[in-house]
């Protein structure tokens, strides 16, 4: 993997949720991100005019997840379990990206997750091929990094 000198394909990933159940085929996954606040402070008796960077708290970025629609009741028991359980419906969801030969590259987990919006299809009865896609936002409390 260190003498590789091209970049790994974005179309080749898979979703985890809870280490270990495969949550569908996702077309897209965006919005993986983390954010550190800084405050700016000067001391009182610096002798240089100038101020000093202290790391505050960070956030996680909302991600975004989109899919053909599947025969499956497991994304809406799960939005059903957070409007009733709140954060006892809270999962781990990992995001894996995988080289050409299906070998885990790196992973992105997120901790403390729970279903924040859902988006269904749009339907229209003009014909064509179409896919119906569904879209689910996660908020998630922390964000991990695994290569």
């Amino acid at each position: 993997m260190a003498n590789r000198t091209t970049p790994y394909g974005a179309f080749n990933f898979i979703v985890n949720f809870d280490g270990g159940e495969v949550f569908g085929g996702f077309s897209d996954v965006s919005g993986i991100g983390t954010e550190l606040t800084v405050a700016e402070y000067r001391f009182g008796n610096d002798k240089e005019n100038h101020v000093r960077k202290v790391a505050g708290v960070h956030k996680v970025s909302d991600v975004t997840l989109k899919r053909g629609i599947l025969n499956s009741k497991t994304l809406f028991d799960w939005i059903g379990s957070a409007r009733v359980k709140g954060p006892e419906a809270q999962r781990s969801v990992t995001i894996t990206l995988l080289d050409e030969a299906q070998k885990p590259v790196q992973s992105w987990v997120l901790r403390g997750v729970i279903p924040m919006k859902y988006s269904g299809p749009t339907l229209a009865g003009k014909g064509g091929g179409d896919v119906a896609m569904e879209e689910v936002v996660l908020s998630a409390e922390a964000l991990e990094f695994s290569a």
